[in-house]
């Protein structure tokens, strides 16, 4: 019972808030881009965080070595 209720409490907020912004002179148009645009923000640092800690992990653990130039290596036979 108690959920029901917080659950209707939290859609009367939703709605109210959504009329205040339209209110102030912004539309859902202008509301769904901003949303997107953050959507877009969040993946991007998203994947540059991910590639630091993979950069962190490796020189942590020691298996990241400075590149070498591929000539001065010994050939394989």
């Amino acid at each position: 019972m108690m959920n029901i209720v917080s659950l209707l409490i939290s859609i009367v907020a939703l709605i109210v808030a959504c009329l205040a912004y339209q209110r102030s002179g912004g539309s859902i148009d202008e509301m769904k881009q901003k949303i997107d645009d953050l959507g877009l923000t969040t993946e991007s640092l998203r994947a540059k965080t991910a590639d630091l800690l993979n950069t962190i992990e490796k020189k942590l653990r020691g298996e990241e070595k400075p590149p070498t130039d591929p000539s001065s290596e010994p050939p394989q036979s």
